[in-house]
């Protein structure tokens, strides 16, 4: 893990609201030295599980000041800055810079559905704007476009600073493309918890995590021992939190991540609409499961 500037554990944290479903910026500090006490490497602030399209530009500095105030400088801090406008997230990463954040992350551009060169053009824009790492993210479930394999690995080759892609393509082909030709300080991340292993079969650095908001040293454990070529023992334990894996994206992220944490004592407020709470039945499945798999 020493040769890896973001770790193998990274969580993507929630944003913690107060009943009126602003910002609980106290409790958000709280959270983010509860997950690097649970063990995360470094943490990923206001991604999609943060709610990232109803947290605003200035309420993401906000959250992005408490959490480096928090903990910075005891993991990295690695703010979402992506945007599916070039300018907006050139001109807001240059704005976020100044807060203290180690990284950037930042997501294929959604909805309006660029051709590879358009995705190329987008993501060298950024990396020429900023002398601050880039963590690519590819999840066409999301946003509707697959970023290749090419278009990955041109853009490690040619910009110092991306050094990093989450991929959450499902498509393990592409990844192991990916990983086969990327330059050596170049890394792929599994973006999703249950896809964590077999990426790292392939050569995957570790995860950017969702459950690890709920159980982080559960997490840790499984690519730690992955990593150390434990793959029995990896496995075993992978296959003991599969199922809470798998029962959080019941419905829409992050509704039972939220969910989940309020069940084991760590409330963390609601979530803001379009998303909608879990329903009873939603809440007692998930804590049946939570209770299945030892977290509750």
């Amino acid at each position: 893990m020493s040769q890896l500037r973001f770790g193998r554990m990274i969580t993507a944290m929630v944003t913690p609201f107060n009943d009126a479903l602003e910002l609980d910026l106290d409790r958000a500090q709280e959270l983010a030295v509860r997950l690097v006490e649970g063990g995360n490497d470094a943490l990923i602030v206001n991604g999609t599980t943060g709610e990232s399209p109803t947290v605003f530009y200035p309420q993401k500095i906000e959250l992005f000041r408490a959490v480096v105030s928090a903990v910075g400088g005891r993991v990295p801090i690695i703010a979402n800055v992506g945007d599916n406008c070039t300018a907006d997230t050139v001109q807001f990463a240059s704005d976020v810079a100044k807060f203290g954040v180690d990284a950037f992350m930042c997501v294929v551009p959604y909805y309006n559905k660029p051709p590879q060169e358009g995705l190329y053009r987008h993501f060298a824009a950024i990396a020429e704007s900023t002398e601050l790492p880039i963590v690519l993210y590819n999840i066409p479930g999301r946003c509707s476009i697959n970023m290749e394999a090419e278009t990955t690995l041109r853009l490690a080759r040619d910009f110092e600073n991306i050094v990093a892609v989450k991929e959450a393509s499902g498509n393990f082909d592409q990844i192991k493309a990916i990983i086969d030709g990327a330059p050596e300080d170049f890394v792929v991340y599994s973006g999703d918890d249950s896809a964590t292993l077999p990426i790292m079969r392939l050569g995957g650095a570790g995860v950017i995590s969702t459950i690890g908001n709920v159980a982080p040293a559960r997490m840790k454990e499984i690519v730690e021992l992955a990593a150390a070529g434990d793959w029995a023992a990896a496995e075993a334990k992978n296959e003991a939190l599969m199922p809470l894996m798998t029962g959080l994206f019941e419905t829409a992220n992050p509704i039972l991540v939220k969910e989940a944490l309020s069940l084991v004592g760590f409330p963390v407020g609601g979530v803001r609409l379009p998303l909608v709470p879990a329903t009873p039945a939603q809440s007692e499945r998930l804590a049946n499961t939570m209770r299945e798999v030892g977290v509750l």
